[in-house]
């Protein structure tokens, strides 16, 4: 009964990070349909309600599935070099794949938030160029899934 339980949860958490990958690529098309103008490196434009609230729905579902898969996945406490030297491979691995799911979420988080925010004004904006952050993070979420399900794997074989 573990076993199905690990898997379903493995499965949620790639659909959670997959939907929010989704829907910060789709973000980003919808921000690119609003009228803009560019020169060089600045670039006036319309914020895009829709591509606001996508982005927002996208860091919202990467915190949800990084909260699920660190929450479930245990707590491997290494406090030193030379306690990660003498632990297992498993528990070895799950520490690396923890400190990444960390990494990768902070990434993605302020790639989709500073995307997101960037449509929320009420009026045209002039500025530097704010492109492709909402589809970067949107592929950092997919990145996510991988180190999530890595880091509850190891860390639930490092258990047993």
């Amino acid at each position: 009964m573990a076993r199905g339980a690990g898997i379903l949860l493995c499965f949620l958490i790639v659909v959670m990070d997959g939907a929010a990958g989704y829907l910060g690529i789709r973000a980003e098309i919808e921000q690119n349909k609003v009228k803009h103008l560019r020169l060089w490196i600045f670039e006036c434009r319309e914020p895009s309600h829709e591509a606001f609230l996508l982005g927002l729905g996208a860091a919202a579902l990467l915190a949800i599935a990084h909260v699920i898969a660190n929450l479930l996945g245990g707590c491997n406490c290494i406090c030193s070099q030379q306690e990660f030297a003498k632990a297992p491979p498993n528990t070895q691995l799950s520490v690396a794949c923890l400190i990444l799911t960390w990494i990768v979420m902070a990434a993605g988080m302020f790639m989709l938030v500073i995307g997101a925010l960037s449509n929320n004004k009420s009026k045209d904006s002039c500025g530097m160029s704010h492109h492709h952050f909402l589809s970067i993070g949107g592929v950092v979420c997919f990145v996510h899934a991988l180190f999530s399900v890595a880091y509850y794997v190891s860390a639930n074989a490092s258990v047993d």
